[in-house]
């Protein structure tokens, strides 16, 4: 049974709402850029792999590698993926970490240790403790598949630099304001920090389209 909340394109703009209505940086977002997109993404193993490629890269560059494994593969699956050598692997501009993460994401599908449309039906805490034995796999790709992939309501993800910047630019906090500190902050969007951090994003994106 899921015991973790979901959003959905019926509540997305209502939640945002709430928060706006309870912090008045977020309104000022809604009032100046409008709602945020409902960032949602397919539960398939493409999916993972594009997360894996958007660790401390841009969202561009990320983009331009998953397109060329696209050209290459057609279909991205764990299956084709374990085909490609190291040099074709490398002329897709995926690196040699990441390609390890990706390969070993494909076995542990393959093997079932990790059932994708399994992960709907169970807690963050329970999937966290299943993918985080991945290598490669940490608490930002986890956050950003909960989030984007299964819509949970209640996430931040503190070590997402674009949020905490955001965050810390609508917020006026000083430099030094610590990681305990951001948390704090983000606590108050308790049990829609997902929502409040596509808000942020959405800030972040849209304030930098217009400087």
């Amino acid at each position: 049974m899921n015991t973790s909340s979901t959003f959905t394109s019926e509540n997305f703009r209502i939640i945002c709402d709430e928060l706006a209505n309870n912090d008045n940086h977020l309104k000022d977002i809604v009032d100046a850029y409008g709602y945020p997109p409902m960032w949602t993404r397919d539960n398939s193993f493409e999916t993972f792999v594009h997360i894996i490629l958007e660790q401390q890269v841009s969202l561009a560059s990320a983009l331009a590698t998953l397109n060329k494994l696209r050209e290459k593969l057609i279909d991205i699956s764990p299956e084709k993926i374990l085909t490609l050598t190291d040099e074709e692997m490398k002329a897709c501009f995926v690196s040699r970490q990441k390609s390890t993460y990706i390969r070993g994401l494909a076995r542990a599908l393959i093997n079932e240790e990790v059932r994708l449309h399994e992960l709907e039906k169970i807690t963050n805490e329970e999937i966290r403790d299943q993918l985080i034995k991945l290598k490669g796999i940490g608490n930002w790709t986890i956050d950003v598949y909960l989030m984007f992939v299964l819509q949970r309501t209640d996430l931040f993800p503190i070590a997402d630099l674009a949020a905490v910047n955001a965050l810390k630019r609508l917020k006026k906090l000083e430099s030094s304001v610590t990681r305990e500190e951001i948390i704090s902050i983000s606590e108050n969007w308790k049990p829609y920090r997902t929502i409040a951090t596509m808000m942020l994003w959405h800030y972040y994106l849209s304030s930098a389209r217009n400087k």
